[in-house]
């Protein structure tokens, strides 16, 4: 398959044009799904949607009992799905949860929210990823900026722009408990990154990535195009960002706890193929595999 997005295989950093749509649903589409006009024209050309206040404080109640009992059970947990910090050894993110927690499974599969994806995507979705990050007061650390594609595509082997991220936020998002922080329109463009992918960076780049991070002059000229805003909002708001937004956060040095719930869905029309690194794909457990698309395999 012919690599569109080609990253980390030259000693230059480049700007490049996207060349997929940001939302992928036809006109008739486009009106067949819960977001309405003015919110789907904010996600085309922001490439993020924050919903605030989009779960009932019953369903985060329920939500937040269950992530403070996956803390709980991880707590001495060393598997690979737990990921912890470099320093001091505290959960940092946990992957695949939905899997094991049904609740959670659920959730994938809620309608409220696989039915905004659908309009997005224009098709039947799949989860790619579930995770959970945690930034606890005083201790939470930093995610620098990044745009997940750049890491799917080359890394994982996904071959086009059509996924969506859905964060849902656990605890309140302040401006001073590291939130999440995007870069508008940034989706438009696409950053090639230098560096060769070493073997098995994932398990180094969980905990803190150095590849794949866009180089200081395009990230500036991305901030001079779009600014910074932040994710702000209750618990219970959910953001929509789209799989090439620039994306960060800083760490967390207040005392409030900043918890996140991340699902990830791409469309079942750009299942994942062979990483474009050329080496091996990572675990399942960050990159799903078991959606098969024939048409993608000849």
């Amino acid at each position: 398959m012919t690599d569109l997005y080609p990253s980390r295989v030259s000693d230059k950093p480049m700007i490049l044009d996207r060349k997929d749509p940001v939302i992928h649903s036809g006109p008739q589409g486009l009106h067949d799904g819960p977001l309405h006009m003015d919110q789907l024209d904010f996600y085309e050309k922001n490439g993020f949607l924050l919903l605030k206040n989009f779960f009932n404080e019953e369903e985060v109640k329920k939500m937040r009992g269950e992530l403070d009992r996956l803390w709980d059970e991880n707590r001495y947990n060393h598997s690979p799905e737990v990921i912890r910090e470099l320093e001091s050894n505290e959960i940092r993110s946990i992957f695949d949860a939905h899997r094991k927690n049904e609740m959670f499974g659920r959730l994938a599969e809620d309608p409220r929210i696989t039915d905004m994806i659908q309009q997005l995507l224009g098709s039947d979705v799949y989860v790619h990823q579930f995770r959970i990050n945690f930034k606890p007061g005083f201790k939470g650390k930093e995610f620098y900026w990044h745009s997940d594609f750049e890491t799917w595509h080359v890394e994982d082997g996904m071959p086009r722009m059509r996924a969506v991220s859905c964060s849902i936020l656990l605890t309140d998002n302040y401006s001073y408990n590291g939130p999440l922080l995007l870069i508008p329109g940034s989706h438009k463009h696409y950053i090639s990154c230098v560096g060769e992918t070493p073997e098995d960076n994932y398990k180094s780049s969980l905990k803190k990535q150095e590849l794949g991070v866009p180089d200081h002059d395009s990230l500036s000229r991305l901030f001079e195009q779009g600014g910074i805003t932040s994710a702000t909002g209750p618990a219970g708001s959910l953001l929509l960002f789209e799989c090439n937004v620039m994306h960060g956060s800083s760490g967390n040095i207040s005392p409030l706890p900043r918890s996140n719930v991340f699902f990830v869905f791409n469309s079942v029309e750009n299942t994942l193929v062979e990483p474009f690194s050329g080496l091996k794909p990572r675990p399942d457990f960050i990159a799903n595999r078991r959606m098969k698309s024939p048409a993608l395999q000849e």
